[in-house]
């Protein structure tokens, strides 16, 4: 595997699955494949779990790791075309990208949605343009449409505490103060439709994501009735995809955040969420410290998905 941004990157699901479980088992089998190898993390946008796990799945094979945060402790980086640079950005990053694949055998990029150009956003304009000029092997930590990593750690965790062979997974939009990206409901949405699993997205209307990530998920804008029967809600907030309102927020309405009432509507579904989590916004109080609440497993499963991720690649030097 050269690159990594979305669930097709990775070849066989179940195979990379297998992958997986066989890390978790010992994450310390493959070190001999990132002996004298190195990693360099470039952020654009804050992160807590994906700066951490990652960090960490590469150490456990062995690697050496940098970690750059653009625009602190770094130059400001310009990244239009044609500009006259007479601002505060003082280098751009069509020079900065090449040389940083100098340092460095693999680069993780983390660069959101900005809302300011929908083309740019959906064409992945930041984490395109490092896989074309860096010369080296680039995986997404979260680009603007899509969060693979996050994906892959919500379905090793939904094959490790499912019930059934085809679970029912619904995502559920939920408020947020904040215009959201679209990443991780589309992420998440494009892993569960590589799978078998009946999965439906609920959301108010005019929230629809891209019909390219919905793909046969079942849109249902009842929530309660989404709810039934459900084996896992995935909460998240997103701001509107369509034109002419794309990234505003449309609606904070507290009538659509999670709490016991409808998860009682549920086949004692797990409740899960990629975190930060808003509390009393996304989800009560109550039930994400309910014993089915699995947040923690699943960001823990961050390191694995990465690793796994981060190994695939390694092989393919």
């Amino acid at each position: 595997m050269r690159h990594f941004t979305c669930v097709q990157d990775l070849g066989d699901l179940r195979q990379a699955l297998n992958e997986a479980f066989e890390i978790k088992k010992d994450r310390f089998q493959f070190t001999a494949l990132g002996k004298n190898k190195t990693l360099l993390m470039i952020f654009f946008n804050s992160s807590l779990r994906t700066r951490l796990s990652t960090q960490k799945a590469a150490m456990n094979l062995g690697m050496n790791t940098m970690v750059l945060d653009v625009n602190q402790g770094a130059w400001k980086l310009e990244t239009e075309r044609g500009v006259i640079m007479d601002g505060d950005k003082p280098e751009h990053l069509l020079e900065a990208i090449p040389v940083m694949g100098c340092y460095c055998d693999i680069i993780g990029v983390r660069s959101f949605a900005r809302f300011e150009n929908k083309a740019d956003d959906y064409n992945e304009k930041i984490i395109s343009e490092f896989i074309k000029y860096s010369g080296r092997p680039v995986f997404s930590m979260e680009a603007a449409t899509r969060h693979p990593l996050q994906s892959f750690a919500d379905l090793i965790t939904i094959e490790e505490y499912k019930k059934t062979a085809r679970p029912k997974v619904v995502m559920t939009w939920a408020p947020h103060p904040k215009a959201l990206p679209q990443a991780v409901p589309n992420s998440f949405a494009e892993w569960m439709n590589a799978t078998d699993y009946e999965f439906v997205i609920t959301h108010p209307e005019g929230y629809e994501l891209d019909p390219k990530f919905v793909g046969n998920a079942r849109v249902e804008y009842d929530q309660k009735k989404a709810f039934e029967g459900a084996d896992f809600i995935y909460a998240k907030n997103w701001a509107a995809y369509a034109d002419p309102n794309y990234g505003q927020v449309l609606s904070k309405d507290r009538a659509w955040t999670v709490d016991t009432e409808k998860m009682a509507l549920t086949n004692n579904a797990y409740f899960m969420h990629c975190l930060p989590v808003r509390r009393n916004m996304i989800v009560t109080d109550d039930v994400i410290e309910s014993p089915q609440s699995i947040v923690i497993p699943e960001a823990a499963n961050r390191e694995i998905s990465a690793q796994t991720v981060l190994k695939k690649i390694l092989m393919g030097l």
